[in-house]
């Protein structure tokens, strides 16, 4: 094993050296990652359900966009604050241990608002209360998920298995919100609690399942003073880490604030109403599903690729920004689905094989600040884009961020293969 380590049969070639194309689903050949996405991809239905079961709770507590978007931000604000930490703290402990403590610590929070939305006693401020520890949890589990990939396969499988990952949370996507849909509308928020509190068992039985001899974990590290600063250090000195973590900061920020643009420009700019909204966040998330197919099939990775990702696909958002009318908008919002997650698991890619093993807690932590705990930041500063400039000005920035970073990043980089030469 340690010979496969150190000299891995490149990506393409089979163990005699022979070229080939890598299967679309190549990861789930390994048998602890197939078991692990079997798990996971069941409890992220049940997530979903709950995302739209708290917005419908919050919309029926308060009728008010603005209590939505402050209890969506209370979950995603420790990530923001703490983030780095919460790295840390996985880099330090055995992943598969952590997550399971981190599952039944989401199911139990999960079974608390069951039996809270059942008896009807949910307040706002109590669900407030309850989106941060959740935000909480997300500190350890969020970069605990991303590193435990990288344990589970050997580096030739990393791309596609990412790659996989991303599709199976986008067709969750597809499928929770549909199934809150109907469980909402015929029994209300309650079993949407319940469900994703049994969605979790499948996590919990998956870990456990997981042979600990096929896996491939990272050294950890020893307690010591400075270590949040030396992965920010770590990020800062290795090229292969900075250029891709800056374009997630800043479509993290200004590009990923879909939950913001959409709704206005279908509302607003056509006029739909929420079935307009429902039909683009839905053939986004199936662009997502086939730009995650794409993705498995992808052999060569590279900074200089990431940044052709980020400006093609911010083109194909302002596009969508200027269609003409609602049907070419949403035939546009497949691209950009596609696009989007072409962007994020190439992205996520690179970080994982860039970061020194023991440091890929705190470079995925520092990846979900930027990419999920922007939100904060994002979520009001593109919503008053739209308020001030045209709802269709907030999703236009977002697609100008994306192809400024990606433009800026692809000079950077071919100004850099120019300065070494062809030898560098």
């Amino acid at each position: 094993m340690t010979g496969v380590e150190h000299n891995p049969t490149p990506p393409g070639t089979d163990p005699d050296g022979n070229t080939r194309r890598p299967g679309t689903f190549a990861s789930l050949r390994i048998r602890n990652y197939r078991i692990y996405t079997l798990g996971q991809s069941i409890s992220v239905v049940g997530n979903w359900m709950q995302n739209v079961a708290v917005g419908w709770m919050t919309l029926q507590l308060t009728h008010s966009g603005t209590m939505l978007g402050l209890v969506i931000g209370a979950r995603y604000l420790p990530v923001l604050l703490f983030g780095a930490w919460g790295g840390l703290v996985v880099d330090r402990h055995d992943t598969r241990r952590l997550l399971a403590l981190t599952q039944i610590w989401f199911a139990a929070q999960a079974a608390l608002l069951t039996v809270l939305s059942a008896a009807h006693l949910v307040t706002l401020p109590l669900l407030i209360v309850i989106m941060l520890t959740l935000g909480l949890t997300n500190l350890f589990d969020g970069p605990a998920r991303q590193k435990l990939i990288s344990e589970l396969v050997a580096a030739e499988h990393l791309t596609n298995a990412i790659a996989v990952n991303s599709t199976f949370v986008n067709t969750a996507k597809l499928l929770g919100p549909g199934a809150a849909g109907f469980v909402i509308a015929a029994l209300g928020v309650a079993p949407c609690f319940a469900l994703d509190t049994v969605s979790f068992l499948a996590v919990l039985v998956s870990l456990a399942m997981l042979r600990t001899s096929e896996m491939h974990p990272a050294e950890r590290e020893v307690r010591a003073k400075g270590q949040i600063r030396a992965g920010l250090t770590h990020i800062r000195r290795t090229p292969e880490l900075l250029y891709p973590m800056s374009m997630v900061y800043v479509t993290g920020i200004l590009t990923w604030e879909f939950p913001v643009s959409l709704p206005l420009l279908t509302t607003s700019a056509f006029h739909s109403g929420p079935a307009g909204y429902g039909a683009a966040t839905a053939l986004m998330s199936a662009g997502g599903v086939l730009g995650g197919f794409a993705a498995m099939r992808r052999r060569h990775l590279s900074t200089r690729s990431l940044s052709m990702s980020a400006l093609i696909w911010g083109a194909l958002i302002c596009a969508a920004a200027l269609a003409p009318s609602l049907p070419v908008a949403l035939a546009l919002l497949v691209l950009v689905g596609a696009g989007s997650i072409t962007f994020n698991a190439s992205a996520k890619t690179l970080m994982q094989v860039g970061a020194a093993p023991q440091m890929r807690g705190r470079v995925m932590a520092i990846w979900s600040i930027g990419w999920m705990g922007g939100t904060v930041i994002g979520a009001p500063t593109v919503g008053a884009i739209g308020a001030s400039f045209g709802p269709r000005n907030a999703l236009f920035a977002g697609g100008v961020a994306a192809a400024g970073v990606g433009f800026l990043v692809l000079l950077l980089t071919s100004a850099g293969r120019r300065a070494t030469g062809p030898g560098g």
